[in-house]
């Protein structure tokens, strides 16, 4: 069940920006360096990720850990797993503090196999929690939400804080809390008497996402 949902999550990660997941504490882009990382980005986001490399590589090696950890995705994704050129990238993207880039790395096993771990120790997850925590706790909306899939990946898995967090990080306006609060909704059919209630249940988180200009939320608004 566990890595069932490990594996859900990931794919849903694999398909959305960390502008809406958490956006790292980097550097504000030079203008050309934030265009070129715009194209990359809406080039990866349309399935063209050769096309997208050049650009998100001239933002990477400026720093910034969002276009580190989709270049890993599209190395990644290219060669169907965890090659040495994207794990170089979560790996940089991790030091920042990346907290998806570190699922990454321990997804491919990356400590184990290729020594590749934390500075002071050799648990990604353990080491996302301890930096993603803090700013959760001090009210970021986007550490909230990375919290509930970081709480599936530690060593003791616990459910019941991925979703206090999650509820939470929807509360402070995470437009993909929302929309991932009524995904879970609609797919629970034993949590509600009926269908009826179920998609109510689903149509609300669905709706607040929409409101506030979620896209994929307004798509799964129309079909609820």
């Amino acid at each position: 069940m566990l890595l069932t949902k490990r594996s859900n999550l990931l794919t849903t990660l694999a398909g959305l920006t960390l502008a809406t997941l958490l956006s790292p504490a980097a550097l504000a882009l030079p203008a050309d360096i934030q265009a070129a990382k715009d194209e990359g980005m809406r080039l990866y986001n349309a399935h063209q990720r050769s096309l997208s490399t050049p650009y998100l590589e001239i933002a990477a090696e400026a720093g910034d850990a969002e276009a580190m950890y989709y270049l890993g995705e599209v190395y990644r994704l290219r060669h169907m797993g965890l090659n040495q050129v994207a794990l170089g990238w979560y790996y940089q993207a991790a030091l920042q503090g990346e907290p998806y880039a570190m699922l990454r790395l321990f997804d491919g096993g990356a400590c184990e196999l290729g020594d590749v771990c934390p500075e002071n120790g050799d648990d990604w997850p353990q080491e996302a929690l301890e930096l993603t925590l803090p700013k959760a706790e001090a009210g970021d909306a986007e550490a909230m939400a990375a919290l509930y899939h970081i709480y599936y990946y530690v060593e003791d898995p616990d459910e019941d804080e991925a979703m206090k967090w999650l509820h939470r990080a929807a509360e402070a306006g995470n437009v993909h809390s929302m929309n991932w609060l009524g995904e879970l909704a609609r797919n629970d059919e034993r949590g509600y008497a009926n269908d009826t209630e179920r998609l109510e249940a689903a149509e609300v988180w669905f709706r607040k996402a929409a409101e506030a200009g979620y896209a994929l939320s307004m798509n799964n608004l129309a079909v609820v």
